[in-house]
């Protein structure tokens, strides 16, 4: 068996921002420009004066998520697993970002080893070869190539295939985002409203550090906008506030103005939970997320983050709040 690879190091060093460049008609292709990130990375920077060309397998969405009209974003079809579409889609770009994700394996080239790590790595070899000066790489908090988590495994083997490809590509790691249209949010509030008692990951007590989705949109466009020589290798990127699960919960509780009965199960039964869940269409509940809830989720204070992008974070009650009022929550 093959050694482990290991974990892609990273180190800070100082940095530049605002412009620092001349953006406007510069293109910048987001591999995955229809997504929960990604479609918002466009629309920052859109605001920034760079030209987009938001790639993804349904380009037939742009025009719903930017309005028929919106000027300056180009949409093409590509698919990750496709390197003829991606090099064309990368074609002339000045820089890249790769928000392309999976979260639930379907098979085929649906799987967190396709996407995570094979797909990066041909990005990367691909923006590379069509002279891209800029690549950011977004991963996630908590990457590691010894995880025996499938998916925390992959995000990690990922950093190291990207970062091989393209050795100064930049590594966002974002800790869970959450946004109005997200699945986390949405679906504890829906818990919350629905159940008489709410069961938690174990005694609740993993840390999290939530980051609203357009929070990290605009750190990325800051990225791909700062001068070539300025910036850092990697950023961990969360929210203003730590909770721990069960402050979470209770924290939404309140805002949507329900009382939370928490109930601490043990991990061992949510694996069990997990492993059932599993064989079932579209499973509400995997493993994979288990493991996740099993580490905490925070950005490092050893890597610049939101407050070194000068990036105002949004905080979580602000969402919630307009989500049970029925308002729309802030947009940045």
């Amino acid at each position: 068996m093959a050694p482990a690879a290991a974990a892609v190091q990273v180190t800070a060093a100082p940095a530049r921002f605002g412009h620092g460049l001349p953006e406007r008609g510069r293109v910048i292709t987001v591999l995955g420009g229809t997504g929960f990130l990604g479609h918002r990375v466009v629309r920052h920077l859109l605001n920034r004066g760079f030209r987009v060309r938001a790639a993804s397998r349904h380009p037939e969405r742009v025009p719903s998520l930017f309005g028929p009209d919106v000027v300056g974003v180009d949409a093409i079809g590509a698919d990750v697993n496709d390197e003829v579409s991606v090099a064309m889609a990368l074609a002339g770009a000045y820089g890249a970002v790769n928000a392309v994700s999976l979260y639930v394996e379907r098979g085929g080239h649906e799987t967190f080893r396709a996407v995570h790590v094979e797909a990066a790595a041909r990005t990367a070899r691909l923006a590379r070869e069509a002279g891209v000066e800029r690549l950011v790489h977004v991963s996630g908090i908590g990457a590691d190539p010894a995880s025996r988590s499938d998916y925390i495994r992959s995000r990690g083997e990922g950093e190291i295939a990207a970062r091989e490809a393209f050795p100064s590509a930049t590594l966002v790691r974002p800790s869970v985002m959450f946004g109005p249209d997200d699945h986390f949010l949405t679906t504890l509030v829906r818990l919350l409203r629905t159940l008489p008692v709410y069961p938690l990951f174990g005694w609740g007590r993993t840390c999290l550090q939530p980051v609203h989705v357009d929070d990290v949109a605009e750190a990325i466009a800051r990225i791909v906008g700062c001068a070539a020589d300025a910036g850092h290798p990697c950023y961990e990127l969360g929210g203003p506030r730590l909770y721990s699960y069960a402050e979470l919960v209770r924290s939404i509780a309140g805002c949507i103005g329900t009382r939370a009965t928490l109930l601490p199960l043990p991990f061992a039964l949510w694996e069990a939970l997990a492993f059932l869940s599993e064989f079932m269409p579209g499973a509400s509940l995997t493993r994979n997320q288990v493991a996740l809830m099993r580490r905490d989720n925070v950005a490092s204070q050893d890597l610049p983050g939101l407050r070194d992008l000068h990036v105002e974070w949004t905080a979580l009650e602000e969402v919630v709040l307009a989500m049970a009022g029925g308002g729309r929550a802030p947009r940045r």
